[in-house]
Protein backbone atom coordinates (compact mmCIF):
# COMPACT_ATOMS: atom_id res chain seq x y z
CA UNK A 1 0.00 0.00 0.00
CA UNK A 2 1.98 3.09 -1.09
CA UNK A 3 2.25 6.29 1.45
CA UNK A 4 -0.23 9.50 1.46
CA UNK A 5 1.43 12.41 -0.63
CA UNK A 6 2.96 15.10 1.27
CA UNK A 7 0.31 17.76 1.73
CA UNK A 8 2.88 20.74 2.05
CA UNK A 9 5.02 21.68 -1.09
CA UNK A 10 8.50 19.60 -1.59
CA UNK A 11 11.74 21.61 -2.51
CA UNK A 12 13.42 21.19 -5.95
CA UNK A 13 15.98 18.80 -4.47
CA UNK A 14 13.89 16.49 -3.07
CA UNK A 15 11.08 16.80 -6.26
CA UNK A 16 14.65 15.37 -8.00
CA UNK A 17 15.08 12.37 -6.42
CA UNK A 18 10.92 11.89 -5.96
CA UNK A 19 8.97 13.73 -8.69
CA UNK A 20 6.03 12.25 -10.27
CA UNK A 21 7.48 8.57 -8.75
CA UNK A 22 4.94 5.47 -9.46
CA UNK A 23 5.36 2.13 -7.83
CA UNK A 24 4.19 -0.89 -9.09
CA UNK A 25 2.61 -3.68 -7.15
CA UNK A 26 6.13 -5.12 -6.51
CA UNK A 27 6.78 -2.00 -4.16
CA UNK A 28 10.62 -1.47 -5.89
CA UNK A 29 12.71 1.65 -4.75
CA UNK A 30 14.16 2.41 -7.91
CA UNK A 31 11.85 3.94 -10.67
CA UNK A 32 10.73 1.20 -12.49
CA UNK A 33 11.66 0.93 -16.30
CA UNK A 34 9.29 -0.42 -18.40
CA UNK A 35 10.84 -1.76 -21.34
CA UNK A 36 8.19 -2.24 -23.62
CA UNK A 37 6.94 -1.26 -26.94
CA UNK A 38 3.23 -2.28 -26.33
CA UNK A 39 0.83 -3.15 -23.61
CA UNK A 40 -2.52 -6.06 -23.83
CA UNK A 41 -6.41 -5.57 -22.84
CA UNK A 42 -8.51 -7.45 -20.33
CA UNK A 43 -10.62 -7.62 -23.30
CA UNK A 44 -11.30 -6.17 -26.53
CA UNK A 45 -14.29 -3.60 -24.91
CA UNK A 46 -10.94 -2.29 -22.82
CA UNK A 47 -9.23 -2.41 -25.81
CA UNK A 48 -12.11 -0.45 -27.85
CA UNK A 49 -12.82 2.19 -24.38
CA UNK A 50 -8.93 3.07 -24.22
CA UNK A 51 -9.26 3.78 -27.62
CA UNK A 52 -12.18 6.04 -27.32
CA UNK A 53 -11.17 7.30 -23.92
CA UNK A 54 -13.61 6.01 -21.92
CA UNK A 55 -10.57 4.23 -19.98
CA UNK A 56 -7.76 5.12 -18.90
CA UNK A 57 -4.75 2.27 -19.75
CA UNK A 58 -1.30 2.84 -21.84
CA UNK A 59 -2.24 1.38 -25.47
CA UNK A 60 1.70 1.41 -27.00
CA UNK A 61 5.02 3.89 -25.88
CA UNK A 62 5.05 5.80 -28.60
CA UNK A 63 1.95 7.27 -26.84
CA UNK A 64 2.40 7.06 -23.19
CA UNK A 65 4.65 4.55 -21.15
CA UNK A 66 4.96 4.56 -17.48
CA UNK A 67 8.99 5.19 -17.31
CA UNK A 68 8.40 7.86 -19.52
CA UNK A 69 5.41 9.51 -17.77
CA UNK A 70 7.14 9.34 -14.45
CA UNK A 71 10.20 12.06 -16.06
CA UNK A 72 7.21 14.08 -17.63
CA UNK A 73 6.03 14.51 -13.94
CA UNK A 74 9.25 15.14 -12.70
CA UNK A 75 10.52 17.53 -14.82
CA UNK A 76 6.73 19.37 -14.98
CA UNK A 77 7.26 19.76 -10.52
CA UNK A 78 10.72 20.55 -11.00
CA UNK A 79 9.83 23.76 -13.81
CA UNK A 80 6.82 24.12 -12.61
CA UNK A 81 4.62 23.74 -15.19
CA UNK A 82 1.20 21.88 -15.36
CA UNK A 83 2.29 19.50 -18.21
CA UNK A 84 5.50 17.89 -20.42
CA UNK A 85 5.91 15.57 -22.90
CA UNK A 86 9.75 13.78 -23.54
CA UNK A 87 10.91 13.41 -26.73
CA UNK A 88 13.60 11.65 -28.35
CA UNK A 89 16.29 14.23 -28.53
CA UNK A 90 16.01 18.15 -27.43
CA UNK A 91 15.60 18.86 -31.21
CA UNK A 92 12.67 16.97 -31.57
CA UNK A 93 11.41 18.65 -28.52
CA UNK A 94 12.34 22.44 -30.68
CA UNK A 95 10.55 21.45 -34.05
CA UNK A 96 7.68 19.40 -32.15
CA UNK A 97 6.91 22.54 -30.07
CA UNK A 98 6.57 25.06 -32.95
CA UNK A 99 5.61 22.54 -36.11
CA UNK A 100 2.22 21.57 -33.75
CA UNK A 101 1.56 25.01 -33.04
CA UNK A 102 1.98 26.86 -36.71
CA UNK A 103 0.44 26.94 -39.73
CA UNK A 104 0.59 28.58 -43.35
CA UNK A 105 0.77 32.06 -42.83
CA UNK A 106 1.81 32.60 -39.76
CA UNK A 107 5.41 34.12 -38.34
CA UNK A 108 7.65 33.76 -36.39
CA UNK A 109 10.09 35.98 -34.64
CA UNK A 110 13.51 34.36 -33.09
CA UNK A 111 16.32 35.63 -31.43
CA UNK A 112 19.48 35.68 -33.58
CA UNK A 113 21.46 34.05 -31.20
CA UNK A 114 19.94 30.04 -31.48
CA UNK A 115 21.78 26.61 -31.38
CA UNK A 116 22.71 25.72 -35.40
CA UNK A 117 20.08 23.44 -35.98
CA UNK A 118 17.14 26.22 -34.77
CA UNK A 119 18.76 28.59 -36.43
CA UNK A 120 18.25 26.44 -39.66
CA UNK A 121 14.34 25.67 -38.71
CA UNK A 122 13.59 29.35 -38.42
CA UNK A 123 15.49 30.46 -41.40
CA UNK A 124 15.54 27.69 -43.63
CA UNK A 125 12.49 24.74 -42.65
CA UNK A 126 9.83 26.85 -41.83
CA UNK A 127 9.89 29.15 -45.17
CA UNK A 128 9.61 26.22 -47.14
CA UNK A 129 5.65 25.50 -45.38
CA UNK A 130 4.70 29.19 -46.09
CA UNK A 131 5.46 30.53 -42.58
CA UNK A 132 6.86 34.23 -42.31
CA UNK A 133 10.32 34.44 -40.20
CA UNK A 134 12.49 37.01 -38.95
CA UNK A 135 15.38 37.47 -36.73
CA UNK A 136 16.34 39.93 -34.29
CA UNK A 137 19.28 40.55 -32.16
CA UNK A 138 17.81 39.51 -28.88
CA UNK A 139 19.71 41.99 -26.55
CA UNK A 140 18.07 44.71 -28.78
CA UNK A 141 14.58 45.91 -27.32
CA UNK A 142 14.17 48.12 -30.04
CA UNK A 143 14.35 45.38 -32.80
CA UNK A 144 11.78 43.14 -30.47
CA UNK A 145 9.09 46.19 -30.34
CA UNK A 146 9.43 46.90 -34.41
CA UNK A 147 9.40 42.88 -35.23
CA UNK A 148 6.11 43.27 -33.20
CA UNK A 149 4.19 45.84 -34.99
CA UNK A 150 3.09 42.92 -37.14
CA UNK A 151 1.18 40.15 -35.69
CA UNK A 152 3.18 36.99 -34.69
CA UNK A 153 2.28 33.45 -33.87
CA UNK A 154 5.18 32.70 -32.31
CA UNK A 155 8.74 33.60 -30.61
CA UNK A 156 11.86 31.28 -30.55
CA UNK A 157 14.85 32.14 -28.38
CA UNK A 158 17.75 30.71 -26.32
CA UNK A 159 18.54 32.97 -22.61
CA UNK A 160 21.86 32.96 -21.91
CA UNK A 161 22.43 31.97 -26.13
CA UNK A 162 24.56 29.48 -27.52
CA UNK A 163 27.09 29.60 -27.78
CA UNK A 164 28.33 33.19 -26.71
CA UNK A 165 25.80 33.76 -23.79
CA UNK A 166 23.70 36.43 -24.85
CA UNK A 167 20.80 37.32 -22.54
CA UNK A 168 17.50 37.99 -23.49
CA UNK A 169 15.04 40.18 -21.59
CA UNK A 170 12.07 37.76 -20.74
CA UNK A 171 10.02 39.81 -18.58
CA UNK A 172 9.86 42.31 -21.73
CA UNK A 173 9.56 40.35 -24.76
CA UNK A 174 7.36 38.80 -22.89
CA UNK A 175 5.04 40.94 -22.40
CA UNK A 176 5.65 42.33 -26.08
CA UNK A 177 5.16 38.93 -27.87
CA UNK A 178 1.45 38.45 -25.82
CA UNK A 179 0.46 41.66 -26.87
CA UNK A 180 1.24 40.48 -30.38
CA UNK A 181 -0.60 37.69 -30.35
CA UNK A 182 2.61 35.29 -29.95
CA UNK A 183 3.40 31.86 -27.38
CA UNK A 184 6.63 32.67 -26.58
CA UNK A 185 9.13 29.08 -26.76
CA UNK A 186 12.30 29.32 -24.55
CA UNK A 187 15.18 27.01 -24.94
CA UNK A 188 16.30 26.86 -21.00
CA UNK A 189 18.85 24.39 -22.01
CA UNK A 190 22.26 26.46 -20.82
CA UNK A 191 20.15 27.78 -17.55
CA UNK A 192 18.35 24.25 -16.59
CA UNK A 193 15.33 24.87 -14.30
CA UNK A 194 17.42 25.72 -11.49
CA UNK A 195 18.87 28.65 -12.19
CA UNK A 196 16.05 29.90 -14.63
CA UNK A 197 12.92 28.85 -14.47
CA UNK A 198 11.23 31.15 -17.87
CA UNK A 199 7.37 30.21 -17.51
CA UNK A 200 8.15 32.89 -13.85
CA UNK A 201 8.74 35.75 -16.36
CA UNK A 202 5.31 34.97 -18.62
CA UNK A 203 6.75 32.33 -21.32
CA UNK A 204 4.51 30.01 -22.40
CA UNK A 205 6.86 27.22 -23.43
CA UNK A 206 10.06 25.96 -22.18
CA UNK A 207 11.68 23.61 -24.24
CA UNK A 208 15.08 21.16 -23.00
CA UNK A 209 17.74 18.67 -24.26
CA UNK A 210 17.72 16.66 -21.48
CA UNK A 211 20.56 14.85 -23.32
CA UNK A 212 22.70 17.28 -21.53
CA UNK A 213 22.54 18.33 -17.99
CA UNK A 214 19.45 16.24 -17.46
CA UNK A 215 21.51 13.03 -18.13
CA UNK A 216 24.66 14.68 -17.36
CA UNK A 217 26.77 11.91 -18.14
CA UNK A 218 27.15 11.58 -22.08
CA UNK A 219 25.17 8.53 -22.33
CA UNK A 220 21.54 8.91 -23.89
CA UNK A 221 19.85 11.29 -26.14
CA UNK A 222 16.39 13.11 -24.88
CA UNK A 223 14.10 16.05 -24.94
CA UNK A 224 11.21 17.53 -23.00
CA UNK A 225 9.09 20.32 -24.34
CA UNK A 226 6.64 21.88 -20.70
CA UNK A 227 3.66 24.11 -21.03
CA UNK A 228 -0.02 24.64 -20.06
CA UNK A 229 -1.95 21.56 -19.67
CA UNK A 230 -3.98 22.99 -22.34
CA UNK A 231 -1.70 23.64 -25.28
CA UNK A 232 0.04 20.15 -24.53
CA UNK A 233 -3.07 18.33 -24.84
CA UNK A 234 -4.54 20.20 -26.95
CA UNK A 235 -1.91 21.23 -29.34
CA UNK A 236 1.26 19.65 -28.90
CA UNK A 237 -0.02 15.66 -27.86
CA UNK A 238 -1.97 15.28 -31.22
CA UNK A 239 1.31 16.26 -32.99
CA UNK A 240 4.23 14.17 -31.08
CA UNK A 241 1.19 11.18 -31.24
CA UNK A 242 0.86 10.74 -34.76
CA UNK A 243 4.54 12.26 -36.06
CA UNK A 244 6.70 10.03 -33.58
CA UNK A 245 9.74 12.15 -32.03
CA UNK A 246 9.33 9.71 -28.89
CA UNK A 247 11.64 9.32 -25.90
CA UNK A 248 12.71 5.29 -25.30
CA UNK A 249 11.81 3.64 -21.99
CA UNK A 250 15.03 2.78 -21.51
CA UNK A 251 16.54 6.70 -22.50
CA UNK A 252 14.10 8.21 -19.99
CA UNK A 253 14.62 6.03 -17.42
CA UNK A 254 18.39 6.98 -17.70
CA UNK A 255 17.70 10.47 -17.41
CA UNK A 256 15.17 10.02 -14.47
CA UNK A 257 18.28 8.41 -12.80
CA UNK A 258 20.85 11.61 -13.85
CA UNK A 259 17.91 14.22 -12.31
CA UNK A 260 18.57 13.04 -8.74
CA UNK A 261 21.45 14.26 -8.97
CA UNK A 262 21.23 17.47 -10.71
CA UNK A 263 21.00 19.84 -7.64
CA UNK A 264 24.62 18.61 -6.57
CA UNK A 265 26.22 19.00 -10.09
CA UNK A 266 24.72 22.06 -11.53
CA UNK A 267 26.33 23.98 -8.28
CA UNK A 268 29.43 22.64 -8.19
CA UNK A 269 29.86 23.07 -12.36
CA UNK A 270 28.79 26.46 -11.70
CA UNK A 271 31.40 27.62 -9.07
CA UNK A 272 34.18 26.09 -10.99
CA UNK A 273 32.71 27.89 -14.24
CA UNK A 274 33.18 31.19 -12.48
CA UNK A 275 36.52 30.53 -11.23
CA UNK A 276 37.68 29.47 -14.53
CA UNK A 277 36.03 33.15 -15.95
CA UNK A 278 37.99 34.55 -14.00
CA UNK A 279 41.14 33.46 -14.63
CA UNK A 280 41.08 33.68 -17.92
CA UNK A 281 40.41 37.51 -18.05
CA UNK A 282 43.43 37.95 -16.87
CA UNK A 283 45.32 35.89 -19.69
CA UNK A 284 47.32 38.01 -22.68
CA UNK A 285 46.23 35.52 -24.76
CA UNK A 286 42.30 35.87 -24.71
CA UNK A 287 40.67 38.59 -26.55
CA UNK A 288 37.25 38.16 -24.53
CA UNK A 289 35.53 36.10 -21.90
CA UNK A 290 31.90 35.72 -21.94
CA UNK A 291 29.92 34.57 -18.83
CA UNK A 292 27.05 35.84 -17.24
CA UNK A 293 28.20 36.69 -13.61
CA UNK A 294 31.67 38.59 -14.79
CA UNK A 295 30.83 42.11 -14.31
CA UNK A 296 32.35 43.13 -17.52
CA UNK A 297 29.34 40.60 -19.60
CA UNK A 298 27.56 43.85 -20.89
CA UNK A 299 24.05 42.30 -19.81
CA UNK A 300 25.43 41.33 -16.18
CA UNK A 301 22.25 43.51 -14.65
CA UNK A 302 19.85 41.38 -16.30
CA UNK A 303 21.74 38.23 -15.49
CA UNK A 304 21.64 38.67 -12.27
CA UNK A 305 17.73 38.96 -12.03
CA UNK A 306 16.70 36.09 -14.19
CA UNK A 307 19.61 33.35 -13.13
CA UNK A 308 20.34 32.15 -9.63
CA UNK A 309 24.09 31.70 -11.20
CA UNK A 310 26.06 32.24 -14.16
CA UNK A 311 25.75 28.90 -15.65
CA UNK A 312 28.36 26.00 -16.02
CA UNK A 313 29.68 27.44 -20.13
CA UNK A 314 31.86 29.99 -20.58
CA UNK A 315 33.32 30.95 -23.90
CA UNK A 316 36.25 32.74 -24.66
CA UNK A 317 37.72 34.36 -27.75
CA UNK A 318 41.82 33.58 -28.26
CA UNK A 319 43.84 36.06 -30.17
CA UNK A 320 45.85 34.64 -33.30
CA UNK A 321 42.30 33.53 -34.99
CA UNK A 322 41.74 29.65 -35.42
CA UNK A 323 45.45 28.52 -36.03
CA UNK A 324 46.46 29.52 -32.36
CA UNK A 325 42.52 28.63 -31.51
CA UNK A 326 43.22 25.21 -32.53
CA UNK A 327 46.69 25.28 -31.53
CA UNK A 328 45.16 25.59 -28.09
CA UNK A 329 42.65 23.02 -28.06
CA UNK A 330 45.08 20.25 -29.21
CA UNK A 331 47.31 21.18 -26.35
CA UNK A 332 44.58 20.27 -23.86
CA UNK A 333 45.02 17.29 -22.03
CA UNK A 334 42.39 16.71 -19.24
CA UNK A 335 39.87 18.80 -20.86
CA UNK A 336 38.01 16.74 -23.83
CA UNK A 337 37.27 18.35 -27.95
CA UNK A 338 33.34 17.78 -28.01
CA UNK A 339 30.39 19.16 -29.36
CA UNK A 340 28.16 18.38 -26.34
CA UNK A 341 27.28 20.11 -23.28
CA UNK A 342 26.52 19.43 -19.68
CA UNK A 343 28.43 16.56 -19.04
CA UNK A 344 30.35 15.41 -15.49
CA UNK A 345 33.67 15.73 -17.83
CA UNK A 346 34.45 19.26 -19.37
CA UNK A 347 34.44 19.41 -23.45
CA UNK A 348 35.47 22.35 -25.61
CA UNK A 349 34.51 23.19 -28.74
CA UNK A 350 34.94 25.23 -31.46
CA UNK A 351 31.49 26.53 -32.63
CA UNK A 352 32.45 28.05 -36.30
CA UNK A 353 34.30 24.70 -37.63
CA UNK A 354 31.03 22.79 -35.18
CA UNK A 355 27.89 23.66 -34.04
CA UNK A 356 27.99 26.73 -36.12
CA UNK A 357 29.33 26.00 -39.75
CA UNK A 358 26.78 25.82 -40.96
CA UNK A 359 25.42 29.21 -40.72
CA UNK A 360 26.55 31.52 -42.99
CA UNK A 361 29.73 33.23 -42.18
CA UNK A 362 28.10 36.85 -41.98
CA UNK A 363 25.75 35.92 -40.04
CA UNK A 364 28.35 33.91 -37.98
CA UNK A 365 30.19 37.41 -37.63
CA UNK A 366 26.68 39.39 -36.91
CA UNK A 367 26.29 36.90 -33.75
CA UNK A 368 30.09 37.30 -32.22
CA UNK A 369 31.54 33.77 -33.39
CA UNK A 370 34.71 34.48 -34.72
CA UNK A 371 37.56 32.12 -35.61
CA UNK A 372 39.15 32.29 -31.98
CA UNK A 373 35.74 31.81 -30.56
CA UNK A 374 35.91 28.72 -28.27
CA UNK A 375 32.79 26.92 -25.72
CA UNK A 376 33.88 25.24 -22.92
CA UNK A 377 30.97 22.97 -21.25
CA UNK A 378 32.71 22.80 -17.43
CA UNK A 379 32.38 19.50 -16.07
CA UNK A 380 32.94 17.79 -12.37
CA UNK A 381 36.50 17.61 -12.21
CA UNK A 382 38.74 19.49 -9.64
CA UNK A 383 38.69 23.09 -10.89
CA UNK A 384 42.60 23.57 -10.22
CA UNK A 385 43.33 20.61 -13.08
CA UNK A 386 41.12 22.87 -14.86
CA UNK A 387 42.89 25.73 -14.49
CA UNK A 388 46.24 24.20 -14.63
CA UNK A 389 45.33 22.16 -18.12
CA UNK A 390 43.37 25.96 -19.87
CA UNK A 391 46.55 27.74 -18.61
CA UNK A 392 49.36 25.43 -20.06
CA UNK A 393 47.60 25.25 -23.61
CA UNK A 394 47.18 28.97 -23.54
CA UNK A 395 50.82 28.88 -23.00
CA UNK A 396 51.19 26.42 -26.31
CA UNK A 397 49.20 28.32 -28.27
CA UNK A 398 50.46 31.90 -27.72
CA UNK A 399 52.94 32.44 -31.26
CA UNK A 400 55.62 34.66 -28.12
CA UNK A 401 55.17 34.77 -24.62
CA UNK A 402 52.48 37.25 -23.58
CA UNK A 403 52.57 39.91 -20.73
CA UNK A 404 50.20 39.34 -17.51
CA UNK A 405 47.23 41.77 -18.33
CA UNK A 406 46.11 44.12 -15.91
CA UNK A 407 43.61 42.97 -13.01
CA UNK A 408 40.42 42.22 -14.68
CA UNK A 409 36.96 44.33 -14.81
CA UNK A 410 35.16 41.54 -13.20
CA UNK A 411 37.62 40.96 -9.90
CA UNK A 412 37.62 44.53 -9.64
CA UNK A 413 34.25 45.22 -9.17
CA UNK A 414 33.96 42.71 -6.97
CA UNK A 415 37.18 43.51 -4.76
CA UNK A 416 36.30 47.01 -4.69
CA UNK A 417 33.15 46.49 -3.39
CA UNK A 418 34.51 45.02 0.01
CA UNK A 419 33.59 46.39 3.23
CA UNK A 420 36.29 48.86 4.08
CA UNK A 421 38.07 47.44 7.31
CA UNK A 422 37.53 49.20 10.86
CA UNK A 423 40.59 51.38 11.53
CA UNK A 424 43.50 50.39 13.70
CA UNK A 425 43.13 50.86 17.72
CA UNK A 426 45.53 53.57 18.95
CA UNK A 427 48.60 53.28 20.89
CA UNK A 428 48.25 52.94 24.38
CA UNK A 429 50.56 55.84 26.27
CA UNK A 430 53.22 54.52 28.14
CA UNK A 431 53.61 51.17 27.13
CA UNK A 432 55.49 50.13 24.05
CA UNK A 433 53.17 49.56 21.39
CA UNK A 434 53.06 45.72 19.92
CA UNK A 435 53.15 45.38 16.42
CA UNK A 436 50.32 44.98 14.75
CA UNK A 437 49.41 41.71 13.29
CA UNK A 438 49.96 41.66 9.20
CA UNK A 439 46.68 42.27 7.34
CA UNK A 440 44.88 39.09 6.24
CA UNK A 441 45.19 38.55 2.76
CA UNK A 442 41.87 39.38 0.88
CA UNK A 443 39.63 36.17 -0.15
CA UNK A 444 39.78 35.52 -3.59
CA UNK A 445 36.36 37.05 -4.91
CA UNK A 446 33.72 34.10 -5.85
CA UNK A 447 31.24 34.90 -8.19
CA UNK A 448 29.15 32.19 -7.05
CA UNK A 449 28.06 33.99 -3.93
CA UNK A 450 24.32 33.27 -3.26
CA UNK A 451 23.49 31.91 -6.24
CA UNK A 452 21.96 29.19 -4.96
CA UNK A 453 19.86 31.32 -2.82
CA UNK A 454 16.42 30.02 -5.23
CA UNK A 455 17.65 27.00 -5.41
CA UNK A 456 17.44 26.18 -1.30
CA UNK A 457 14.57 29.09 -0.71
CA UNK A 458 11.75 28.43 1.37
CA UNK A 459 9.01 26.85 -0.83
CA UNK A 460 5.98 28.83 -2.21
CA UNK A 461 3.19 28.62 0.54
CA UNK A 462 0.84 26.79 -2.12
CA UNK A 463 2.19 23.65 -3.72
CA UNK A 464 2.74 23.39 -7.79
CA UNK A 465 -0.11 22.20 -9.81
CA UNK A 466 -0.05 18.30 -10.01
CA UNK A 467 0.40 17.09 -13.81
CA UNK A 468 -2.57 14.82 -14.26
CA UNK A 469 -2.50 11.65 -15.02
CA UNK A 470 -2.90 11.05 -18.95
CA UNK A 471 -5.77 9.86 -20.35
CA UNK A 472 -4.60 7.72 -23.60
CA UNK A 473 -6.58 8.66 -26.34
CA UNK A 474 -7.04 7.53 -30.07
Amino acid sequence: MAKPAPTRPLRPATLLVRGGQMRSNLDETSEALYLTSGFVYDSASQAEKTFTGEVSHYQYSRFGNPTIEMLEARLAQLEGAEACRATATGMAAVSSAMLSHLKTGDRVVASRALFGSCHWIVSTLLPRYGIQTEFVDGGDLEQWKAAFKRPCQLVLLETPSNPMLELVDLATVCELAHEAGAIVVVDNVFATPLLQRPMKFGADVVVYSATKHFDGQGRVLGGAVLGNKKWVEEVLQPFVRNTGPAISAFNAWTILKGLETLHLRVPAMCRSAAAIAQMLEERAEVERVHYPFLASHPQYGLAKQQMAAGGTLVTFDIKGGKEATFRFLDALRVIDISNNLGDAKSLITHPATTTHMRVPAEERARLGISEGSVRLSVGLEDVADLIEDIAAALDAAAVTPAAPRAKSAGKQVVEDSAPVPPPAPAKPRGKKAEAPAPAAKPAAPDLFVTAMQDLFREPDAEPAPKPAKRRQKA
